[in-house]
C-alpha cells in the first residue's frame, strides 16, 4: 500500500465496476473519461495492484478490483451514514416510487432499508404495477420515478442489471410438457407486460400451441396460480419463490433477459429523486 484510501476515488471506482466502462461512469457522475482515468491510475498506485483490464466492450474488474470493489461499498456506505448523521443535513421530503411486483419481492427490503440509514427524514412511497401501467403513471407526473423493465437492446447505455425469465410449474403438470398436442395452460399478466409477450412468443416460434389460462396483474396471484398446478408461468428468476420449480424442459423454448432501469417523471427530478436513482443503481449492481 502506497498512501491512504481516498473517498472521492473510492466512488469513482465504484462507478466504473457499475456502468462496465469508463465513458459511461463519466456521464453518470459528471467527470470527464480523461479525470477518471488519472483517479483510476492513482487508486492503482496507492494499493499496487492491477484494478481494471480494458475489454473491446469497455472495462471488467481484476482479481483484485472485485475484492477491491466489496471494501469500497462498504467504506462508502459507512462514510455516508456518518456524515448524514453528523451533519444532520440528511434529505428530507416524499417522492413516490413505483415497482413491478417481482422487483419489489427481491430488491425492495434492501432499497427501503439502506436508505432510510442515510435519509431517516426521506419518505419512498411505493406503487407496484406492471411496467406498461408505472409508464402510464410516469406520463401523468403521478410517480416521480420508476423501476422498469426494458426488452433486449433497448438502451443498454442505461441498463442497470439484466433479468433472466423463467419458465415456473409444479410437477402435477409434467404429463402437459410430455404431449406436445396439448395445449400449454398458461398463468400471465397484462398482455403488454415483457412476461407475457416473451412467453407468447417463444411458443409461437417453437410450434408448441397454448392458452391463456388465468391472468393475473400481480406477482401474488401468479405465484398462486403455478402452486395451484394448473397453469405454467412466467417470471423473472429472482422472484421466483424457493417452493416453486423453474422448468427447464426441453420441451419448452428459452425465455428471453429483460434489463432493468430507472426512470424519471420529467427531465429535471427533485434531488431526493436523484439521490433515490443513484441508491438504486449502487444497490442493484451487487445484490
Amino acid at each position: 500500500m502506497n498512501g491512504t484510501l481516498d473517498i472521492d476515488l473510492l466512488r469513482s471506482f465504484v462507478a466504473i465496476a457499475q456502468a462496465g466502462s469508463l465513458s459511461r461512469a463519466a456521464q453518470r457522475i459528471a467527470r470527464t473519461q480523461s479525470a477518471l482515468s488519472q483517479q483510476m491510475k492513482r487508486l492503482e498506485e496507492i494499493v499496487d495492484q492491477p484494478l481494471l483490464q480494458r475489454t473491446g466492450r469497455g472495462v471488467m474488474l481484476t482479481g483484485s478490483g472485485e475484492r477491491l470493489l466489496g471494501h469500497a461499498q462498504r467504506i462508502l456506505r459507512a462514510h455516508d451514514e456518518a456524515m448524514a448523521d453528523m451533519s444532520g443535513r440528511g434529505l428530507t421530503g416524499t417522492i413516490r416510487f413505483g415497482c413491478p411486483d417481482d422487483y419489489a419481492a427481491a430488491f425492495l427490503p434492501h432499497l427501503l432499508r439502506e436508505f432510510a440509514i442515510v435519509h431517516p427524514h426521506a419518505q419512498v412511497e411505493v406503487i407496484c404495477e406492471p411496467t406498461p401501467r408505472l409508464l402510464e403513471q410516469l406520463s401523468r407526473h403521478a410517480l416521480d420515478l420508476a423501476l422498469i423493465s426494458l426488452p433486449d437492446g433497448v438502451d443498454e447505455l442505461n441498463v442497470i442489471r439484466r433479468e433472466a425469465l423463467v419458465w415456473i410449474g409444479s410437477p402435477g403438470l409434467d404429463g402437459v410438457l410430455a404431449n406436445p398436442d396439448e395445449p400449454l395452460p398458461l398463468a400471465l399478466s397484462d398482455p403488454d407486460t415483457l412476461d407475457h409477450i416473451a412467453a407468447c412468443d417463444a411458443l409461437s416460434k417453437a410450434g408448441r400451441a397454448y392458452r391463456i389460462a388465468y391472468a393475473s396483474s400481480n406477482l401474488a396471484g401468479l405465484t398462486a396460480l403455478a402452486r395451484s398446478g394448473q397453469a405454467f408461468a412466467v417470471m423473472t428468476q429472482t422472484a421466483v419463490p424457493p417452493d416453486l420449480r423453474i422448468v427447464t424442459a426441453d420441451t419448452l423454448p428459452t425465455l428471453p433477459s429483460v434489463g432493468i432501469t430507472v426512470k424519471f417523471d420529467r427531465a429535471r427530478p427533485s434531488h431526493l429523486s436523484v439521490a433515490f436513482a443513484d441508491h438504486i443503481r449502487r444497490t442493484l449492481a451487487v445484490l
